[in-house]
């Protein structure tokens, strides 16, 4: 990722769906990092917008801001817990066709997965796949 990237108050909100107000709260309450710079001249890189992001998952999860304080400071190694998923959840998944009859479904979400651990997640079940082909030939 490159921590080159500077982000506004106002794109921040834009690409975490929260307010500035908010964010600003976030900072206040120690769960936010304090911007580069300062007073008008202040920015967000991209370790801003993966900190908010988590925030907003967890509290979405129904854990305190202190809890989430604990996660985001490494003093509790547990994951938060999934909320189960009721009649009418709309949910995001990846499915993976590995060969006709093998397909790996994932819940990036419910996983506690990034976008880069879950495509390497799906590449190695391929790459296993692939090895376990090679040997069921190789010894045919």
């Amino acid at each position: 990722m490159n921590e080159e990237v500077r982000h506004s108050i106002d794109d921040l909100c834009r690409l975490t769906g929260l307010t500035r107000r908010t964010v600003r709260f976030y900072v206040q309450k120690g769960l936010l990092d304090r911007p580069e710079g300062e007073k008008r001249g202040a920015w967000y890189t991209p370790h801003h917008v993966e900190q908010l992001l988590l925030i907003r998952k967890w509290t979405g999860a129904g854990l305190s801001l202190e809890a989430i304080r604990e996660l985001l400071a490494g003093k509790n190694s547990n994951l938060p817990p999934v909320k189960p998923l009721l009649p009418g959840t709309v949910e995001v998944r990846s499915h993976l066709v590995v060969a006709d009859g093998i397909e790996v479904v994932v819940s990036p979400e419910r996983a506690h997965m990034s976008p880069e651990a879950l495509r390497d997640f799906l590449r190695r079940v391929g790459e296993i796949y692939r090895v376990m082909q090679e040997e069921n030939n190789d010894g045919q």
